[in-house]
């Protein structure tokens, strides 16, 4: 029974407007693509990457700063180049996105957690409660974002100077999740408060359901659409702010490299002529990024109805 409703709902998705506007749009097929191959390559980067940049009795010191492969004095070995202590650039990349990813997308799951429940609450109940959880909001937005995510970052690396990598992995999650559930909040509240007054939710209140099951049930499905939009913007900001974190020396730590870190040691080296430290990681970076922006945007718009 389970499989039937699974594969009717698949039928139904495969013949809707979202997927027929997916087919059609080359922006979102390409997009949807570069972001693809990115996530495949960072989770599956033990087999995809020709060299393992974290096993350091791979590396030799002798192959250090080498140039691409195409350039002078540079080794097919390397495609990329190697950095000051003979790590495959390109290795390090795949191996740097998956942490890059890692960060950005449990970020984004924790703060659309915080931000649609207080957002639900909130535009549900209203009054005093919603009063105060908007003030809070308020109060979140005149800091910027950054600002709050590197105070965190930097007293949970003072509280825990020796924390393992997974306890900085946290701290590094919640540094980038508390300023962005203010968004989710905003929007969750601005739907359900219009859900609320609809004669599905009235006829429910009526027969006795209780306002939990209210809007975990009726209310939450019908608000989602934009949060699932929002999100996927949110995913490139985050890798985007976990990258800045790194660079500024309060990210993850230098044994778990990612992408922030690479540009950071990189930029040191650049001005000895090893360019390719910083272009390459700044390159793979701004591509992730603007993949997913850019299939957000489609998204956006093929959700809503006013646009199709």
């Amino acid at each position: 029974m389970t499989g039937t409703r699974a594969a009717g709902r698949l039928a139904r998705f495969l013949d809707g407007d979202v997927w027929y506007s997916f087919r059609r749009s080359p922006v979102a097929l390409g997009s949807a693509l570069v972001a693809t191959l990115c996530i495949v390559c960072a989770v599956f980067a033990g087999v995809v990457a020709p060299h393992n940049p974290q096993d350091l009795a791979t590396l030799e010191l002798a192959d250090s700063m080498l140039p691409p492969a195409w350039l002078e004095g540079g080794s097919p070995k390397y495609l990329l180049g190697t950095d000051e202590q003979g790590r495959d650039v390109l290795s390090a990349l795949i191996y740097g996105a998956r942490i890059s990813l890692f960060v950005g997308g449990a970020s984004v799951l924790l703060s659309m957690l915080i931000g649609v429940s207080l957002g639900l609450v909130s535009g549900y109940l209203g009054g005093r409660i919603d009063a105060l959880i908007m003030r809070v909001c308020d109060v979140m937005l005149s800091f910027p974002s950054i600002l709050i995510a590197l105070l965190i970052a930097g007293v949970g690396r003072a509280l825990f100077p020796n924390a393992t990598d997974l306890l900085a992995f946290g701290v590094l999650v919640v540094a980038i999740a508390l300023p962005g559930w203010v968004q989710y909040a905003r929007a969750v509240r601005g739907s359900t408060m219009i859900e609320r007054n609809k004669e599905y939710v009235q006829a429910a209140r009526v027969i006795g359901v209780s306002p939990l099951r209210i809007m975990r049930k009726h209310v939450l499905p019908n608000v989602m659409g934009p949060v699932f939009v929002l999100s996927t913007i949110q995913v490139a900001t985050a890798i985007l702010s976990e990258a800045t974190l790194s660079f500024l020396g309060v990210g993850v730590s230098p044994t778990s490299p990612s992408l922030g870190t690479f540009i950071n040691e990189g930029n040191k080296q650049l001005f000895s002529g090893a360019w390719w430290l910083v272009i390459f990681p700044g390159a793979m970076l701004v591509m992730i990024a603007l993949s997913i922006n850019l299939f957000g945007d489609w998204l956006r718009d093929a959700l809503n109805p006013r646009l199709r």
